[in-house]
């Protein structure tokens, strides 16, 4: 198999994964958002999170920046198909960006 396909390939197999993920990930905050809530007591750990559960960040004096597409999303407008052109977006840049540092990285070996 030449690699133009095999990237190509990949870059399906991620947009799929994508759109599927799109419409059977949780509502519920899982990870590092869940582990914030359960610090700050807000939330029990094994538990549901509270509608009212909020991270409180402390800004001053840290690096802060606003997400572009905050939790995935085109905004409240946007619904399940901002949802999936975020991800379709996301994954078409991140295919980028490593075939970039790539090439950076093979023209600094030759």
């Amino acid at each position: 198999m030449k690699s133009e396909q095999f990237i190509m390939i990949g870059l399906v197999v991620a947009i799929l994964i994508g759109i599927v993920a799109v419409f059977v990930a949780s509502g519920n905050p899982d990870g590092l958002e869940s582990t914030a809530l359960v610090v700050q007591d807000q939330k029990a750990l094994l538990g549901d999170t509270p509608d009212d559960a909020e991270i409180h960040e402390e800004e001053e004096g840290r690096f802060a920046y606003e997400s572009p597409f905050p939790d995935y999303t085109m905004g409240e407008d946007g619904g399940k198909m901002g949802e999936l052109a975020v991800i379709v977006l996301g994954t078409i840049i991140a295919l980028i960006l490593a075939f970039a540092i790539g090439k950076v990285a093979m023209a600094k070996k030759s």
